[in-house]
C-alpha cells in the first residue's frame, strides 16, 4: 500500500513500522505555540502485541496496511480468551486481552463487533458509533429535578461508569456513545 502522512491516521489504521504490522490505538495532532506542529501516537504491533509511543513531524509519512473488517459475535470469556463467532462460516475466533482492554467496557454477549484483521491475525476491534446498554446500578430517581440538567454516576451491565440524568433508573436501557462513554438518551 502507499506511503500514507501520519496526520491523515486514525485509531483503527494499520501501518508497518519497524517491519511489524501495527495498530493505531491513539493519535493526537499537537501545535505548540511558535514550534513546529507534531503527531503523538501510540501503535500496537500485530505480531508481539508491544505498544510503542511515536513523536513524529506532521510532514513525516507510514507505509499503510490494508485491514479487512469482518464483522463477528461476541459469544464468551474462558481461559484461552474471548471468543468471536462469524455468523456465515461460524469460525471460533479468540481475541488477546491486550486488545480487548480498549473495549471490555462495551462487550456484550451476542453483540456484532468488527475485527480487524491484519494479515490473518486479528489486528482491533471496531466498536459501532453507540451502543444500547442495561443499567444495572443507579442511586435512587429524582421526579422532577430536571430544571437544572443535573447528572449522577451509573453503573452499567458490562460495569462501565456513566454520568446519566438523575431520572435514570436501575434496569433501564440506555444509548451511549463509544467513543467518549457519553449517555445520549433512554433506548
Amino acid at each position: 500500500m502507499a506511503s500514507t502522512p501520519v496526520i491523515n491516521l486514525r485509531r483503527g489504521h494499520a501501518v508497518r513500522h519497524n517491519g511489524d504490522v501495527c495498530v493505531v490505538i491513539s493519535h493526537e495532532l499537537k501545535t505548540p505555540p511558535r514550534m513546529a506542529s507534531y503527531v503523538q501516537m501510540s501503535i500496537r504491533s500485530v505480531a508481539t502485541k508491544k505498544v510503542s509511543n511515536l513523536r513524529l513531524t506532521s510532514n513525516d509519512s507510514m507505509e499503510g496496511v490494508m485491514l479487512e473488517r469482518i464483522p463477528h459475535e461476541y459469544s464468551y470469556k474462558d481461559s484461552a480468551g474471548h471468543h468471536f463467532l462469524h455468523n456465515e462460516t461460524y469460525d471460533d475466533v479468540v481475541v488477546p486481552e491486550e486488545i480487548i482492554d480498549l473495549v471490555r467496557d462495551y462487550l456484550i454477549e451476542g453483540q456484532i463487533y468488527t475485527l480487524l484483521f491484519a494479515d490473518g491475525v486479528v489486528a482491533d476491534i471496531e466498536l459501532p458509533p453507540s451502543m444500547e446498554m442495561t443499567v444495572a446500578e443507579a442511586p435512587e430517581g429524582i421526579k422532577g429535578d430536571s430544571a437544572n440538567n443535573a447528572n449522577k454516576t451509573v453503573t452499567m451491565e458490562t460495569g462501565l461508569v456513566i454520568q446519566a440524568p438523575l431520572f435514570i433508573n436501575p434496569g433501564e436501557r440506555l444509548l451511549i456513545k463509544t467513543e467518549d462513554g457519553s449517555y445520549i438518551s433512554r433506548a
